[in-house]
């Protein structure tokens, strides 16, 4: 039977029932039963109609969807009456099922849905391994020669592929400004390895993937779109990439923004490269290979690391890995955020819990005011399981409704998140979908069932005569019922201390970021990065011309107080690496060499950044344009590895590409922090344009302003125009920026978690404020006699408060043995914090307890001012 067809199916039933009653009737008036007398027999015959309908209909339809309707119908109509309760109960769960569908969407984009490659599953990604290298995770990027040799000689991989970062400045076909891009380099068969396909033109041949190969490039949709208008003509023309007159040929689709979205195009991997660059020393690229159908990554890696340990064996005097490491690429691309998510949704979870125990605490207090009702149902036959069942559908559609309430705000949140998160992996497949929705409906249902069933079943646990015998004022103000509602309350409590203390470290680990020392001036300083043209600046001479030129007309510049010029500033966040040796301190091995930052920069730079000399001098002008070998080094560098002697005299001597130089220390300096969430690392300073193989045509102008220094940006940007119109200049940021450039991630991830701690701290003050005025209420009577027989009001406001606060100061005890392990898994997340810091538990503990007295303070001050008479009446 079709159950929206019910009333005229009972119709039906009625009209038979009743024929067949008058049909016994009339059999009994034929038998010589009088009239009345036949109607009574002829109802004892057919028997009880309703029960005959009952069963009839049991045959006809699903009874425990119909009961189920039932129940609702009954729900909605008591939530209606309750419109204050249903109102809050629908807005706590909104906010828990809200955020947790949230960071579930970004969870699954990120980390669960497989990447848009062909078999994904297969894809690893493989890196070079130092056994004694002791800084970072272990993971370093591959020298091209390491990957040139894999590929050739391993028989693991169907294909291995290359590709590393790279720059340039494009200008487009029609006159456009020039525009600094970021860029990527990949070896012809990367797009066919990972299965992708332009959706206009072709990728890189082998021929056009060698050193001098003709100049093509391909276009991502992001650039496609923004810069030449969507306009398929562009394939087969020419753009300029640092002036270098460069073929389009094909736009890769919109889904692929592999490995950085901010990518704008790529250009064959072996053009990049200098001669130079092709050894087994000079760690630029990420490899990607595809497994072999039933090779494991593991065995894959044993064969290419025994490989690899050949090649370091074949080059023992130059920094070549011996050691190879595999991770998966889904992985791999979210291993910077895969624990910043986690920490998030747990926090969530937290936060789900704790409105969950709120909606269970409110539906206790409504079931004990319905105790007596349950018990005379009982008693009249209801079951037990139809009740709870009743009482359940309560739960059920708060929960909906909170669920459709939180998923609307998903969806604005979702996006917001998406679009403000630094450097998000996958964003742009950050989207609600079916997995989405029935993750949402499974939350739904578990927290209908965890805030309803507690209640269903303690309301419905004791006997008709206890039921009946209760007083409505006193139910739930003692015994199981209060223990139930403080224990759940000591548990919301606990696990709103842990996100307390979680937000309150990361907070303070973001605070030490953006206060860290740089070690040299920020105030007044504003930094822009440019890089010449190679074609047009092909000789060192030009370069330290127009150097020259441009700093002598910013010093000249009204409002600038010194200006220089060096590779990277402090605060950017990275840096150069290389291997040396000292020669009058040589290192025991090769294994156990030296290794330092380098910075290559002017004379001027040190005074202009206020980085203080400790002992000998820095280069001079002379040095600096002329080819002779000096260095300055850094404290660090002194105390790492010279054990804080002297170090002027001292003779460097360091692994380039090409060749190794001995370079002579000239001076100390103080150190400086190039990246606040790591180690302050030895530096040297190498004179810019001089000493060093790659004499690169980028640098980083660093200019001291008297006025503010974001005015002084245009100005300067003039003064560069007027030597290269077309040149454009990037990065124009103040120190104060570069600072928060560099802790933006963690001050993004430690709002949130603060945001969530604050909202589940007012969920636990308004539980905790509900539960003591809810059982200050149904001690009413209690405190009337108390007053009546000569308590103090001052006695009677600290009796409620003790109450109160009991379960407060219980939960903010487990609250704190939970965060001293719970912490522990932030510790790759805090910088200059420890996980166990003791601040940080005193602030969160001291928070939770003003909490806890304000909201016990209102229902103790109400019960201290309890009339008596008025008090004792309502018995």
């Amino acid at each position: 039977m079709r159950w929206w067809r019910r009333k005229q199916r009972d119709e039906e039933l009625a009209r038979e029932l009743q024929c067949d009653l008058e049909l016994e009737e009339e059999e009994q008036r034929e038998r010589g039963v009088s009239a009345e007398e036949a109607r009574f027999a002829a109802m004892r015959a057919f028997g009880n109609p309703t029960v005959i309908r009952e069963q009839t209909r049991a045959v006809w339809t699903w009874n425990w969807l119909e009961r189920l309707v039932r129940d609702l119908k009954y729900g909605a109509r008591t939530l209606w009456r309750s419109p204050s309760f249903s109102i809050v109960s629908v807005l706590v769960m909104a906010l828990g099922i809200g955020a947790t569908t949230s960071l579930f969407t970004i969870v699954r984009a990120v980390l669960l849905r497989p990447l848009p490659f062909r078999d994904p599953g297969r894809l690893v990604m493989l890196y070079d391994h130092f056994r004694h290298d002791q800084r970072g995770d272990g993971f370093n990027t591959v020298a091209a020669g390491d990957y040139r040799d894999w590929r050739a000689q391993t028989h693991s991989f169907e294909d291995m592929a290359a590709m590393r970062g790279y720059g340039g400045i494009i200008s487009g076909v029609q006159s456009e400004l020039p525009e600094v891009v970021q860029s990527a380099a990949g070896t012809a068969n990367l797009f066919p390895l990972l299965g992708v396909s332009p959706v206009l033109g072709r990728t890189f041949t082998d021929a056009e993937d060698q050193p001098e190969g003709q100049p093509v490039v391909l276009l991502t949709w992001s650039i496609f779109q923004r810069r030449f208008a969507g306009d398929p003509s562009i394939i087969g023309k020419q753009v300029h990439l640092d002036t270098k007159p460069t073929t389009v040929i094909g736009v890769l689709p919109s889904w692929f923004t592999y490995p950085d979205a901010r990518i704008q195009f790529w250009l064959p991997y072996w053009q990049t490269f200098s001669p130079g660059d092709y050894g087994h020393a000079d760690h630029q690229s990420t490899v990607v290979a595809r497994l072999k159908q039933g090779v494991s990554a593991a065995a894959a890696t044993r064969e290419v690391s025994a490989l690899q340990y050949q090649i370091h064996l074949a080059n023992a005097s130059k920094p070549v890995a011996e050691d190879v490491w595999w991770r998966p690429m889904i992985d791999d691309l979210a291993k910077n955020v895969r624990t910043p998510l986690l920490v998030l949704l747990g926090a969530v979870g937290c936060m789900l819990l704790i409105a969950c125990l709120n909606l269970t605490n409110l539906l206790v207090a409504r079931s004990a005011t319905r105790r007596r009702e349950v018990a005379v149902r009982g008693a009249l036959g209801g079951s037990r399981i139809v009740l709870i069942c009743e009482q359940m559908t309560e739960s059920l559609l708060i929960c909906l409704a909170g669920g459709a309430l939180g998923l609307l705000l998903s969806l604005a949140s979702t996006y917001w998140l998406a679009a403000h998160w630094r450097n998000l992996p996958r964003a742009e497949s950050v989207h609600v979908d079916a997995w989405v929705l029935t993750f949402t409906l499974a939350i739904v249902a578990a927290a209908a069932l965890l805030a309803g069933l507690v209640p269903a079943i303690s309301s419905t646990g004791r006997g008709l005569l206890s039921g009946l015998r209760d007083s409505t004022r006193m139910v739930g103000a003692s015994g199981a019922r209060a223990r139930l509602r403080k224990t759940m309350l000591t548990v919301e409590i606990a696990l709103t201390v842990v996100l307390l203390i979680s937000a309150g470290l990361l907070f303070k680990s973001f605070l030490h970021l953006r206060t860290t020392d740089l070690g040299c001036r920020i105030d007044h300083v504003i930094t822009m990065k440019f890089g010449l043209p190679e074609i047009q600046y092909d000789t060192r001479e030009k370069i330290v011309r127009f150097h020259e030129a441009l700093l002598e007309r910013l010093r000249r510049l009204p409002g600038v107080r010194g200006a220089a010029l060096v590779s990277v500033p402090p605060g950017a966040g990275f840096s150069f690496d290389r291997v040396f040796s000292v020669l009058e301190r040589p290192a025991p091995s090769y294994s156990l060499q030296y290794e330092a930052a380098i910075f290559t920069a002017d004379p001027q730079y040190f005074s202009v950044m206020q980085i203080p000399l400790l002992r000998g001098r820095v280069f001079t002008e002379h040095e600096r344009l002329s080819n002779d070998h000096y260095i300055v080094v850094s404290k660090t560098f002194v105390d790492q590895y010279l054990a804080g002697n002297d170090p002027v005299g001292k003779h460097v001597r360091v692994d380039w590409d090409t060749k190794p130089e001995v370079y002579e220390i000239l001076g100390e300096v103080g150190d400086t922090v190039n990246d606040t969430t790591k180690p302050i690392r030895p530096t040297m300073y190498f004179p810019i344009l001089s000493g060093i193989p790659d004499r690169t045509s980028e640098a980083t102008i660093v200019a001291y302003t008297s006025a503010d220094p974001l005015t002084m940006s245009m100005p300067i940007q003039r003064q560069i125009s007027a030597l290269e119109p077309e040149l454009p200049v990037y990065n124009a940021l103040t120190m104060d920026q570069i600072l928060g450039k560099n802790s933006a991630s963690q001050g993004f991830a430690s709002n949130l978690v603060l945001a969530f701690a604050a909202l589940s701290l007012l969920l636990a003050a308004v539980g905790l404020y509900g539960v003591l005025s809810y059982l200050t209420t149904q001690r009413t009577p209690d405190i009337g006699l108390r007053i009546a027989v000569g308590a103090q009001r001052s006695q009677l406001l600290r009796l409620v408060l003790v109450e109160g606060l009991r379960p407060a100061i219980v939960g903010l005890v487990f609250g704190v043995a939970a965060s001293a392990l719970a912490t522990r898994l932030l510790r790759s997340m805090l910088y200059g914090t420890r996980p166990l810091d003791p601040t940080t538990f005193a602030a969160a503990a001291s928070m939770l307890v003003a909490v806890a007295v304000l909201a016990c303070l209102i229902p103790a001050w109400r019960a201290s001012r309890i009339d008596p008479v008025q008090a004792l009446r309502t018995e």
